[in-house]
């Protein structure tokens, strides 16, 4: 049972456990201030974990309640939410299709696009947003199954669907304040590029009791993620609650979070300056990040940890384990 479930039990919410929680809390230091972390990355089960399979926890149940049995879904050549589904569906009986455009490439690209390669996902790519928008009607229709088409889902899993992953991560924060394994944050940062983590932590924290403030530090410029987007995902969330018999009437305000681009860079995927620095900071502390997503996320923390009254809490959610996540 999950804490949502635990919250509703009179909803009707279908589950597969894909992770171990809660994931573990502790403070960093020297980071300009109070600064704790929450490993999203060691969610998840074999050699793949991560924010996007506490998306997948909900996403790959819907799939089958809809009796569809392939995936679609977008995003960058370098994408872990793609490489997390095509692992995580293949297990449950899933095929995924991917959609990807391309991205400034390095060493952290080429390795996400030979795992890609290798995960059994079927790769369709392009070099833009507006060409594969123009393509993916066709690739629905290509890969359905009789007349039915493939179960599509957003970029990062962030539909209300896999928004409810972050909702129950927001609980979980919750009640680790509660315990006393952290204090209640001032601030929680997460890195924003499809809205579904940011979205789900603000109606969770809030349902949990907790004041904090969620701060969203886009690394995506290639659709709007500003506090008003991410608000209306968290709403819509809310509203798939009530649809399934969820007693709650939280709605969520622009004001209820802040989302801010200083850190992004040039664009999606360009490293900067003080995310190679957030790298090496992030090393001395044990962490594995990424230049992408992570990076960039704790390079705002330095910045917001330093103007903060209260404890910031920041989520690692980078979450690959190795070369075994290409077997």
């Amino acid at each position: 049972m999950t804490l949502l479930h635990d919250r509703f039990p009179e909803a009707d919410l279908p589950h597969v456990a894909l992770g171990t929680r809660p994931t573990p809390v502790r403070r960093l230091e020297g980071w300009g201030g109070e600064v704790w972390l929450k490993d999203e990355s060691v969610f998840g089960d074999g050699d793949w974990g991560g924010n996007k399979v506490r998306k997948l926890e909900w996403i790959i149940p819907e799939a089958h309640r809809r009796g569809r049995r392939t995936l679609f879904t977008v995003g960058g050549i370098g994408t872990h939410w793609g490489l997390a589904a095509a692992l995580y569906g293949r297990e449950h009986g899933l095929r995924t299709v991917l959609g990807l455009v391309d991205q400034p490439v390095d060493d952290h690209v080429r390795d996400q696009l030979h795992r890609l390669e290798a995960s059994g996902a079927l790769v369709h790519r392009y070099p833009s947003v507006g060409r594969l928008k123009l393509a993916a009607p066709g690739l629905l229709w290509r890969h359905r199954e009789g007349l039915r088409l493939p179960y599509y889902l957003p970029a990062g899993g962030s539909s209300p669907v896999g928004t409810l992953g972050y909702v129950d991560a927001g609980l979980e924060i919750a009640e680790q304040v509660r315990s006393g394994a952290l204090p209640e944050p001032a601030v929680v940062v997460t890195a924003v590029g499809s809205a579904g983590t940011a979205a789900g932590l603000t109606v969770g924290l809030a349902l949990g009791g907790l004041s904090s403030q969620v701060l969203g530090i886009v690394v995506n410029d290639a659709f709007r993620l500003d506090a008003e987007v991410v608000a209306t995902l968290a709403n819509g969330t809310v509203e798939l609650l009530q649809r399934r018999g969820a007693t709650i009437d939280h709605v969520v305000h622009e004001s209820d979070l802040t989302t801010t681009d200083a850190y992004l860079g040039q664009t999606y995927g360009a490293t900067t300056p003080e995310g190679v620095a957030a790298l090496e900071s992030a090393r001395a502390d044990g962490l594995e990040l990424e230049p992408v997503y992570t990076a960039k996320a704790f390079a705002a923390v330095r910045d917001v940890a330093s103007r903060t009254a209260g404890p910031v809490l920041v989520l690692n959610t980078h979450g690959p384990r190795g070369p075994g996540a290409i077997s």
